[in-house]
């Protein structure tokens, strides 16, 4: 073991690690979920940020940018694990153009991109034990907290980024010798996302990394072009945004499936007999309250009469925004035994459309109908005759 000497601003280092002994569950839900760390030996500044997929270029670029446009410059040199996972089942060609894009991530930040050997894990030590005071730092702070649930993934993002600042404050005047050795940033942000080209079937789906994702119906027959993040996905018509979805990762390999049932309702309303044996049926109810809803619906109502109603209640959903409150009334109303009309719902889910019946409402005070006698020619006055 040869210890080395850490010179301020000369080194960066970028690795992911898992937390086999920490689960996180976002409102009541296990996060699958790793972290990228990236550490300055010579202060022992780092910077964490949550990953959803793999240990991918995505990943690596949004984390590692992430981290420099925070720190304010950048080291002379960046150095990994030979990003051996990044290189796990990929061909040839696809190995070298991710190399490719890796190298010119680094020059674009005047860095060079050193690997360690393959294998030796010691090599990187600089960040590999640091991991491990990472996750008894978090382990401790959830046990403080009394709860390792979060409401939303951006709440456990900013729980992890205030954990890791309060850290970083400790190596403050470390970080001051070595911020002033780090080299400047460029003007800009370069590429952290993987691009694909992908056309719309006539179902209103694309199919990306073995996932089907939903589109709105507009898109239909159109080219998209993707910009493919660790956490989204974005799609544009030209250069024009059209579509920005969450990334789902399939498991094992296996295909999965990502529906959203507002990208396509406006068109099921209007053959909702197509409901019952559509291939994505499961998938266009959004969560276990709408398929007991629909499972209430298919019991107790004739068949057409039940796929009409799911689907407007889908579509009530969708045009109030109103998915968690009118799910939880439906679940309570079929649960006592009661099915509400669709009517009856839209006018206590849908502003606008009780808006637009309270508008025929007449106002004020209603004159007595007696008054229109005056009106007939028996009751006028006698003209009289000059």
């Amino acid at each position: 073991m040869f210890r080395q000497v850490q010179e301020p601003g000369r080194q960066g280092f970028s690795d992911f690690t898992e937390l086999k002994d920490i689960t996180v569950t976002i409102a009541g839900e296990v996060l699958a979920h790793r972290l990228y760390h990236f550490r300055l030996p010579f202060s022992g500044w780092s910077h964490v940020s949550v990953v959803l997929g793999g240990e991918s270029f995505s990943a690596l670029a949004e984390g590692l940018q992430a981290a420099l446009w925070r720190l304010g410059g950048a080291p002379l040199e960046h150095r990994t694990d030979s990003l051996s996972a990044a290189f796990k089942n990929l061909s040839q060609d696809a190995r070298a153009d991710l190399t490719e894009r890796y190298d010119a991530l680094c020059q674009h930040y005047g860095m060079t991109a050193t690997r360690n050997n393959r294998g030796v894990s010691h090599e990187n030590g600089a960040v590999e034990s640091p991991h491990g005071h990472l996750k008894r730092r978090m382990a401790q702070a959830l046990l403080l907290r009394a709860s390792a649930d979060f409401p939303t993934l951006e709440d456990y993002r900013q729980w992890l980024d205030a954990l890791v600042g309060r850290f970083n404050r400790r190596c403050a005047d470390a970080l001051a010798i070595e911020r002033a050795q780090l080299q400047a940033l460029p003007a800009r942000r370069t590429a952290d996302y993987s691009e694909q080209v992908v056309s719309v079937t006539t179902s209103s789906t694309i199919e990306v990394k073995r996932v089907l994702y939903s589109v709105p119906a507009r898109l239909i027959g159109e080219r998209l072009r993707l910009h493919i993040f660790d956490d989204r996905i974005e799609g544009y018509l030209g250069a024009t945004p059209a579509v920005s979805l969450t990334r789902v990762y399939s498991v094992k390999h296996e295909r999965a499936r990502c529906i959203d049932y507002r990208h396509l309702i406006a068109t099921l309303v209007r053959k909702p007999q197509a409901f019952r044996y559509s291939q994505l049926r499961d998938d266009l109810l959004p969560n276990a309250t709408y398929r007991a809803i629909w499972q209430y619906l298919d019991a107790h109502l004739e068949a057409r009469a039940a796929c009409k109603a799911i689907v407007g209640i889908l579509a009530l959903a969708a045009r109030a925004e109103c998915e968690q409150a009118l799910g939880e009334y439906l679940r309570g109303c079929t649960e006592a035994g009661r099915l509400p009309s669709l009517h009856e719902l839209e006018q206590r889910f849908d502003p606008a459309q009780r808006g637009e019946a309270e508008a025929f409402l007449p106002s004020g005070v209603q004159h007595p109908l007696s008054a229109y006698d005056a009106l007939l020619p028996s009751q006028r006055p006698a003209m009289e005759v000059c």
